[in-house]
């Protein structure tokens, strides 16, 4: 399977936009739990190096191995220009729904990262899937919408990776105020067991009401 590549950020820096910034959420459909969001911006790598020789590791967060990751999300924090973790709570996902708390979170990581950037730098945002609307400072001429981006663009793909380090410690550590739902190990998706524990307790206080998680209750109560 072809991995990532820097093709978009090196065109990209040859037409002299100093900071490509890759965007990536994780947790969109999940029955529980925040949605998370993490955006990167790598130095214009031109040449391989030792010191970046955990690019060609890099791949879309699902296809990595959870070990893998959290080592490759030390290294792409501690060699980026920026990053930036944000998230979305429940309250809000039940109150506007995941569409709208999707474009949210994404919008939150990039007024993160932009506040880093100097007014002057010139910018570009690749985004996962299509672009996003209404976003201060960088209108749709500034971004490209990448399907399946995080397995076409390296930048993208390490934003994957952070935000499911994030989210997934998040998930863990959930997991022991909800233990009968098993978040450590289903990190809040629908898996069989989940579902299963859902007829047994109902939902809990962290589930997303605003998905219609009903038909798996089978009439028992709220946890």
């Amino acid at each position: 399977m072809k991995k990532p590549s820097l093709k978009y950020e090196k065109e990209l820096w040859n037409k002299n936009i100093k900071y490509v910034i890759g965007v990536d959420e994780v947790g969109r459909g999940a029955f529980a739990g925040p949605i998370v969001a993490a955006g990167v911006i790598f130095p214009q790598v031109k040449r391989a190096s030792k010191k970046f020789s955990f690019l060609k590791e890099i791949n879309d967060s699902k296809l990595l191995k959870a070990s893998i990751r959290r080592r490759l999300a030390k290294r792409i924090k501690n060699h980026s220009v920026f990053w930036a973790i944000e998230e979305v709570g429940i309250q809000t996902i039940n109150k506007i729904g995941i569409g709208r708390s999707n474009k949210m979170v994404i919008r939150k990581v990039i007024k993160n990262l932009l506040s880093k950037i100097g007014e002057s730098e010139k910018y570009f945002l690749l985004c996962d899937g299509y672009p996003v609307k209404n976003i201060k400072k960088i209108g749709l001429e500034m971004q490209l919408g990448i399907i399946d981006g995080d397995k076409k663009s390296i930048t993208i793909a390490a934003a994957s990776i952070i935000a499911k380090v994030h989210r997934d410690a998040l998930m863990r550590k959930l997991g022991k105020s909800y233990p009968h739902y098993k978040f450590p190990r289903n990190k809040g998706y629908g898996t069989k067991a989940h579902q299963e524990a859902l007829k047994l307790y109902g939902l809990s206080d962290i589930h997303r009401t605003s998905f219609n998680l009903q038909k798996f209750l089978h009439g028992s109560s709220s946890f």
